[in-house]
């Protein structure tokens, strides 16, 4: 349970010495209890009460990390219930399935197509982030084997899928290394299970028939001095599903309900693609830090990574581009000259408008503190005074001969005074970037 503030007073130093960054204890004890601090500042406080508020701080929902390297998957870590509230941390991970009864060369094949789903999109990478290995022969070589092509095959994070301690020993002696999650315990195969995942420091999934005895099930693994664990809470239909995730969701945040308070999967296996499309969409939406997916093809992946991208996407903070002079093709100094602002769906989306007109230029990217044109230009943030400093920084003027510059047709009325400003020929172009093409057809 989080401590209040005066709970948190109460087991400071009270030298109020400022070491801390804060005036007094009892200003650094909000801080704490607000999450806006880490104890590790006072250097002061005692052992005993440093453990006490470090577990008291944690955050409700664990931090679980699987995989190794630049492929490392975080997941959990997160405080809030509603992401306008602060932020969700980490994406939701998504995994594809093959499985041991497959050929290698199948096996390979399906990976490699695994492996293909990355695209960028907004100057972000957007890609698959696990690779899972998954039991049906029941022959331990067999799954070892599976387990050996699929590392091999690809340097994603890896999951091991099955319910039989035996596969799961097999299949970690190829990969221990790369630290798989482990899917998955049970009430009947927690003990052994549990043991594995220690002895090779892996995190566990543990699932159940409901969330009641799931919770049973959390008990008896944290007694025994485990606790990297994954929740899977997928149920036989969707709607149970949904209720699964928002009250595991609430109880954690709401309640400070421990039993819960470790990040949740689904597993959509036996789906058709309508459904199983459906519920990832869903565990994106719903609080899911990892899916896994039986049928990875790049027409359902790459909704679905989009989708991510957007619910993920801190809103307090706009993914933004470097103000700069960017070349689109190879341009001369006959091309054209447009300008946009520095918000990277915008910058992205005339950028590609550009290259369909097939016409080389520059874009200037004007500094508008990750607004969109009309937005910032409604807040001020984007001025004829603005552009006209970027065209003088960036020496604009030394890359063209025809010292026109075409503006967003959103802002026209900015015209005569960047005209004023910057001695340019200002033309004023299409309010869409769609209309760049026919805009630059018609000028020819």
């Amino acid at each position: 349970m989080a401590l209040t503030a005066l709970e948190i007073y109460k087991h400071l130093p009270k030298k109020n010495c400022n070491e801390c960054g804060v005036p007094t204890c009892l200003a650094f004890a909000m801080s704490l209890a607000s999450m806006k601090a880490s104890v590790e500042k006072c250097p002061y406080v005692s052992p005993e009460a440093k453990a006490l508020l470090s577990a008291s701080a944690a955050p409700p929902i664990r931090l679980v990390k699987f995989g190794t390297g630049d492929n490392e998957v975080s997941i959990g870590d997160e405080t809030v219930m509603f992401r306008h509230e602060k932020t969700f941390f980490h994406p939701t991970a998504i995994s594809a399935i093959v499985t041991d009864d497959l050929p290698h060369e199948e096996i390979k094949k399906l990976v490699a197509e695994a492996d293909a789903i990355c695209w960028e999109r907004i100057g972000q990478i957007i890609k698959l982030d696990a690779v899972a290995v998954k039991s049906k022969t029941g022959d331990a070589k067999r799954f070892s084997e599976a387990v050996k092509t699929t590392a091999a095959s690809t340097q994603r994070a890896l999951i091991l899928m099955s319910d039989d301690p035996k596969m799961i020993e097999a299949g970690l002696k190829e990969i221990s290394s790369r630290k798989p999650l482990i899917n998955c315990g049970t009430e009947t195969n927690w003990e052994p299970m549990v043991k594995i995942a220690k002895e090779h420091k892996c995190p566990l999934v543990i699932k159940s028939d409901s969330l009641e005895s799931l919770a049973m099930l959390t008990d008896k693994i944290k007694a025994s001095g485990f606790d990297d664990m994954v929740l899977d809470v997928t149920a036989k239909t969707p709607a149970k599903t949904l209720e699964n995730l928002t009250v595991a969701r609430r109880l954690t945040i709401r309640k400070s309900y421990r039993q819960f308070s470790y990040p949740v999967m689904l597993s959509l296996e036996n789906c058709n693609d309508e459904d199983e499309a459906m519920l990832a969409s869903l565990g994106i939406m719903k609080y899911a830090s990892i899916i896994i997916i039986e049928k990875a093809q790049p027409w359902k992946m790459l909704p679905l990574l989009t989708l991510r991208q957007n619910i993920f996407t801190d809103p307090q903070k706009p993914i933004m581009v470097k103000p700069s002079l960017y070349e689109i093709g190879k341009p001369c100094a006959d091309s054209p000259l447009y300008f946009t602002t520095n918000f990277s769906l915008t910058f992205f989306t005339v950028k590609g408008d550009i290259e369909k007109s097939k016409t080389p230029s520059y874009l200037l990217v004007v500094d508008g503190e990750g607004l969109s044109v009309m937005t910032a230009y409604a807040a001020n943030k984007l001025t004829p005074e603005i552009v006209a400093e970027h065209i003088k920084n960036f020496e604009v003027k030394s890359k063209i001969k025809h010292n026109r510059l075409i503006i967003p047709g959103m802002v026209a009325r900015m015209s005569i005074k960047l005209r004023e400003l910057t001695g340019m020929e200002i033309i004023v172009g299409p309010s869409d970037s769609s209309g760049i093409p026919a805009f630059i057809r018609a000028m020819k």
